[in-house]
């Protein structure tokens, strides 16, 4: 593997996400110890031909000796290029580069709904898209929605059969119900805590799809155990859920809320 010498990615120090794949970067050898350095911390002038708008946004790769920039997925190819040149006739086909460079807007603009930490005055966020929001949603609900139905099955018994169709509009109800709250107690985040929310479902579901491949792997099929990881699941949702809201600065109005609608739920479904 070829080190990418000269070159120092600048990255956002408030993302986890960030910090660790450029990390890993510097780690495995791609980048020197001196690759990376956050965009936070980076002085006035010192690299006059970055675009530092641009940079919040999109990755930025900085030759240290000629002083060019790339952004975003470029920044990325030339680094993983670099590091494995078989991969260099995948990055310069057009249409893989096409959907890799929405893929990384995708990931980029979401990030901090995503993996959120708690910002300081001094931070520069990313700018936020609202159509590049609205499909972390829509994807987080669709994807969602689906590993419930699967796993609904395996909770028959204790819980009447579901269909997709009610599964989607448990998903899409509940951003309907907390969309409503978050409009009136803090409008100014609801584009935030409705991605964060919908991250906090989808991670849910990722862990209900890992037990029930390890529930086949065992060849254990009871309703009762698939029900108690079902709550199980649930209890740590609850937890990140308030846990986003405090980065968020929102009240436990939110937390409340997000618990009576899954109790309704269940009374109706039981019902």
């Amino acid at each position: 593997m070829k080190t990418l010498k000269e070159h120092t990615i600048l990255y956002d120090a408030t993302c986890p996400m960030c910090r660790l794949y450029t990390g890993a970067f510097v780690r495995t050898g791609m980048l020197d110890a001196r690759g990376r350095a956050p965009y936070q911390g980076l002085q006035e002038g010192s690299c006059p031909g970055l675009d530092r708008a641009r940079a919040v946004n999109e990755i930025a790769l900085v030759n240290q000796r000629t002083g060019e920039v790339t952004y975003g997925v470029a920044s990325l190819f030339r680094i993983l290029g670099n590091a494995w040149p078989w991969l260099g006739p995948l990055f310069r086909f057009g249409p893989f580069a096409w959907l890799a460079a929405k893929a990384y807007s995708f990931i980029s603009y979401n990030r901090r709904v995503i993996m959120p930490a708690r910002a300081d005055v001094t931070d520069t966020p990313p700018a936020f898209h609202r159509g590049w929001r609205a499909a972390w949603i829509g994807f987080a609900w669709l994807l969602t929605a689906l590993i419930l139905y699967r796993y609904s099955h395996r909770m028959i018994g204790i819980v009447p059969p579901s269909n997709m169709y009610r599964e989607f509009a448990v998903c899409g109800g509940q951003i309907l119900w907390q969309g409503a709250l978050i409009r009136i107690l803090h409008p100014e985040r609801s584009w935030d805590y409705l991605g964060n929310m919908m991250t906090v479902s989808f991670a849910g579901g990722l862990l209900l799809a890992i037990f029930a491949g390890l529930f086949d792997v065992a060849g254990m099929h009871d309703p009762r155990v698939a029900t108690l990881a079902f709550l199980l699941v649930a209890g740590a949702m609850l937890l990140e859920h308030v846990r986003r809201c405090g980065l968020l600065g929102l009240s436990l109005a939110m937390s409340a809320s997000w618990i009576l609608y899954r109790l309704l739920l269940l009374a109706f479904i039981l019902n």
